[in-house]
């Protein structure tokens, strides 16, 4: 993920290594992760990939398959990472991690607390928001969860980063050996109100924390008990929404208000020599409409700082 070398020190701009997890991408929807193994192949519908083809080359390379079929090697950015993983639990996207990371005032060498740890998608982002230098320490309650999450941060390269920790931190709170010593804490829990006591006394004087809930009534609940000990509490709700940019025909000849006929792209196109000049009277253009697989809700994010004590 990191491409953490020898030095400990990040580097992104690296060849494919033997060992090294990349992603395949076909197209925008359709990724994976793959680990490069020298004598393995990538079969798919463009082809048969050899994995020793990439052995060598710069992350972002063309690669060609015996059909002449190509793909795209990416390196596994947290970015990425989201789109491919595996979802042991509904997992947070990108538009609410990026405001996440800005809101929760994560810098390189932070100490975040996060619970629950879930598919580990945010985890990700934290660690690159936090390195080289600081640390995420994150919770789940359930122990096969907790070890999956730690063998995706060993394939990810960001282990060096990220503790997992196996506690309910809803009825036990958080271990108190972080007590006054946490920049950020992150909560998505079924009732965080009950772990904020203890959020508060992780953090430092006027540390952040966040609460991630996908229902109105459970930020009511957690703003109601945020009021005692913190300031600057604020909710919001990311609506991310994509466009699609395609080609479409604009027919010029007009009706007698002056308009013109928009048509939708031909799934194939006529030779310009079979067609007439007088027949010739559309022109393409490019246009744009919001995606129709535009994700609405997931959830709501509620901030607050911790008061400094008098």
């Amino acid at each position: 993920m990191l491409l953490m070398d020898s030095s400990k020190k990040i580097s992104f701009n690296r060849c494919i290594r033997d060992g090294d997890l990349v992603i395949i991408y076909e197209r925008h929807d359709t990724m994976k992760a793959v680990k490069v193994c020298e004598n393995s192949v990538l079969q798919n519908r463009f082809g048969i990939f050899k994995h020793s083809d990439w052995i060598g080359k710069p992350f972002g390379s063309k690669v060609f398959s015996n059909k002449g079929g190509f793909v795209y090697i990416l390196a596994p950015t947290p970015e990425l990472w989201t789109l491919v993983l595996s979802h042991r639990t509904q997992i947070l996207y990108i538009a609410d991690i990026s405001f996440v990371v800005m809101y929760l005032e994560v810098v390189p060498g932070c100490l975040v607390l996060e619970s629950g740890t879930g598919s580990g998608s945010l985890t990700t982002s934290l660690a690159r928001a936090v390195a080289p230098t600081g640390h995420v320490y994150t919770f789940d309650f359930h122990e096969q969860r907790a070890a999956s999450a730690r063998e995706d941060f060993e394939r990810t390269g960001i282990s060096n980063l990220v503790t997992v920790g196996v506690r309910d931190i809803q009825s036990e709170g958080f271990p108190d050996e972080f007590s006054g010593l946490a920049d950020s804490v992150f909560l998505d829990l079924p009732q965080p109100w009950l772990a904020i006591p203890s959020a508060r006394n992780m953090l430092k004087q006027d540390g952040t924390l966040c609460s991630f809930s996908p229902c109105i009534e459970q930020v009511q609940r957690s703003c109601e008990t945020l009021r005692s000990d913190f300031t600057d509490i604020r909710t919001f709700e990311i609506l991310l929404r994509m466009y699609e940019l395609r080609e479409w025909k604009i027919d010029h000849s007009k009706f007698e208000d002056g308009s013109s006929i928009a048509y939708p792209p031909c799934k194939r196109r006529q030779p310009s020599s079979e067609v007439s000049v007088g027949e010739n009277t559309s022109s393409p253009a490019v246009v744009a409409r919001p995606s129709a697989e535009t994700r609405g809700h997931t959830g709501y994010l509620t901030f607050a700082r911790r008061k400094c004590d008098s």
